[in-house]
């Protein structure tokens, strides 16, 4: 169930009342940096995931 207009409003008043409208952008910086960090660590498993099987194959 998605929420409506009215309850996203609502929440991202919350949020301002809450951590206050100075703080806002280092929080969404700070998401950010976590995201790209998330998504490089993702990539490099997948590479190392890759690099095994290849070397395994190269073994048989």
């Amino acid at each position: 169930m998605m929420p409506g207009p009215l309850q996203i409003l609502l929440i991202v008043l919350l949020i301002l009342i809450v951590f206050g409208a100075s703080r806002l952008p280092s929080i969404a910086e700070n998401l950010a940096k976590g995201i790209t960090s998330f998504k490089k660590g993702l990539k490099e498993g997948e590479d190392d995931i890759k690099k095994s099987i290849t070397d395994e194959s190269e073994k048989s």
